[in-house]
């Protein structure tokens, strides 16, 4: 009972606030008008300005999760293959990022990717010319990378930890090379993890505000801050709420994706 009445104050009644304000209307005045039920903010999902914000959203997420998994899967493997011992002291060291608030480190990139930061001056030594990395798209991308990399190593651990090396000592003993025990027996029994990290690195991308908000400036508008930016600068509640129930529709279909293949890998 206590975990209904949890959900349903904080999770059911917000969303149908939203989920209504997403068909009002506004006035002359720029108020909110819930009397005039419309679909015009819908409509609006489909113009050029929020297509092109949305397919940048996408690609960024699809990016992150695609570097997130090149760079934590042979992490996550080195994890899974090391005694005990070494193995908690790494995943310490994996942790240790949520120790500190997730905004100063996001402030932190900043500096680092700055004009006056320290791989600019790197390259001034070098005798390069001075660059500066931040408020690009390149910046977001590595912001993202690196604050969703924890969300995809602890999955991929825990499928390689809990797998039976020996069917990878059976495929070797039967004449397989590294590569072919690792694509027939290692990759399909870590999909699990797989698909876990990539929903799970995904989903948070495609909706994140701090870091496109701190890293991306204003010619990298993702999702997550033109939503933000709808509620409290433009003051469109109702275009605000629609694209916010469009944003949870595509992280509803990539939730429903992630149990069918986590049922087929069953």
């Amino acid at each position: 009972l206590p975990s209904f009445i949890y959900l349903v104050l904080l999770f059911v009644i917000p969303l149908g606030l939203v989920f209504v304000y997403s068909f009002a209307t506004r006035d002359a005045t720029g108020q909110t008008v819930l009397e005039d039920w419309n679909l015009e903010s819908y409509k609006r999902l489909f113009s050029t300005e929020v297509l092109e914000i949305f397919l940048r959203s996408l690609v960024l997420s699809a990016l992150t999760t695609v570097i997130c998994l090149i760079v934590c899967y042979p992490f996550a493997f080195y994890i899974a293959t090391r005694t005990p011992r070494v193995r908690n002291i790494l995943l310490i060291l994996v942790m240790i990022p949520f120790w500190s608030n997730f905004l100063v480190r996001t402030y932190a990139w900043r500096v680092l990717l700055g004009s006056e930061g320290p791989l600019s001056q790197l390259s001034v030594l070098l005798g390069g010319e001075p660059f500066r990395l931040l408020f690009t798209n390149v910046a977001v991308l590595i912001g993202l990378v690196y604050g969703f990399m924890p969300f995809m190593v602890l999955p991929l651990y825990a499928a390689l930890e809990r797998m039976d090396w020996r069917l990878v000592e059976a495929a070797r003993d039967l004449y397989a090379d590294g590569w072919t025990a690792f694509r027939k027996v290692t990759l399909p029994l870590s999909m699990p993890g797989v698909v876990a990290g990539s929903i799970l690195v995904f989903i948070p991308s495609l909706g994140a505000y701090v870091t496109p908000a701190l890293l991306g400036g204003a010619r990298t508008v993702l999702m997550g801050d033109y939503i933000v930016s709808q509620f409290l600068a433009a003051r469109n509640w109702p275009f605000g709420s629609a694209l916010s129930f469009a944003v949870m529709f595509v992280m509803l279909l990539a939730t429903i994706f992630y149990f069918r293949a986590g049922a087929k890998t069953l």
